[in-house]
């Protein structure tokens, strides 16, 4: 028996919800629960559970309110979420069937100290962003620290906008609920902000979220068993060096709007050992900024 707030097994069959039934837009069809188990929940396999419900108010919320009584490898997805949370207690809302919404609970274990534990939605968005790439043909981009950027053609021409974005909390002791958010098919008339992107704005050669979902789930065991095997090392799993490659905020002059009410600018030069973006100001004294939000103002140079 499950407990009252637990999600209940999606069948294929299952009603709508209050947005409409799961088919009231044919180009938004529902994921295949039954066909996702099967490719995903294998022996050895890091997936121990994964469910689909059609409509929650967060993820991450409902999964880490429940992650004392789950084993690690357990994934939420929603068709839809109605509470859905960013960074520094943003919003984040979309249509039903119009991305991807899940979390992953994951247990680093006694192996990785803590203090690497920071690096977990930095290695999510590499393993999203090399996801897409192949399943997706869309070249994606991360601004630091949580933000998965495309580029879209606007008004100004090719644009750089935010696609999706990640959030990690701690929820216990030793778990982390890692919470993805992904644009797929949102439309024009559909964007939140303007500066919002989708895979289909970017013109991405799939838009299918059953195989989009099962390739970024894959990238992720994948990234997460190299790091948690070398004790979370971000240097000697290559993880460092993966998100150094991949990040557009590097070599981009910036503001770091920081806790307080302070702000910083300058060039963003690296990324250190504990995932915190380094910052050196005109005069060539760096910081290492390790909260707070990064705004884009243009390249290094220019």
């Amino acid at each position: 028996m499950t407990p009252d707030n637990a999600p209940e097994h999606t069948p294929d069959h299952e009603p709508g919800t209050a947005s409409g039934s799961r088919w009231s837009d044919l180009d938004r069809p529902p994921l295949n629960v039954t066909a996702l188990r099967r490719a995903l929940l294998i022996e050895g396999g890091l997936w121990t559970s994964l469910d689909v419900v059609p409509s929650i108010g967060s993820t991450n919320t409902d999964l880490g309110g429940r992650a004392a009584a789950l084993p690690e490898g357990a994934v939420l997805v929603a068709e839809e979420q109605t509470a859905g949370r960013g960074r520094l207690d943003r919003t984040w809302t979309a249509p039903a069937r119009s991305g991807l919404f899940f979390s992953v609970l994951l247990r680093p274990g006694d192996g990785v100290p803590v203090r690497h534990w920071a690096w977990l939605p930095l290695l999510a968005g590499v393993a999203t962003a090399s996801a897409l790439a192949r399943a997706a043909g869309v070249d994606m981009s991360l601004k630091w620290p949580n933000d998965l950027l495309v580029m879209v053609k606007g008004a100004n021409g090719t644009e750089e906008r935010k696609a999706g974005g990640i959030l990690a909390e701690r929820v216990t002791e030793d778990a982390v609920v890692v919470g993805i958010g992904l644009n797929v098919t949102l439309r024009p008339d559909e964007l939140p902000v303007p500066e919002a992107g989708s895979l289909a704005l970017a013109n991405a050669v799939s838009t299918d979220r059953d195989p989009l979902l099962r390739a970024i789930l894959r990238s992720l065991e994948q990234w997460y068993r190299r790091w948690r095997s070398l004790g979370g090392d971000p240097a000697g799993s290559g993880l460092q060096e993966a998100y150094a490659a991949g990040c557009a905020t590097l070599g981009r002059t910036v503001r770091a709007e920081l806790p307080g009410g302070r702000s910083l600018t300058g060039e963003a030069v690296a990324v250190d050992g504990e995932g915190r973006l380094v910052v050196a100001e005109d005069g060539g004294e760096r910081h290492a900024v390790g909260a707070g939000d990064i705004v884009h103002l243009r390249a290094a140079g220019s």
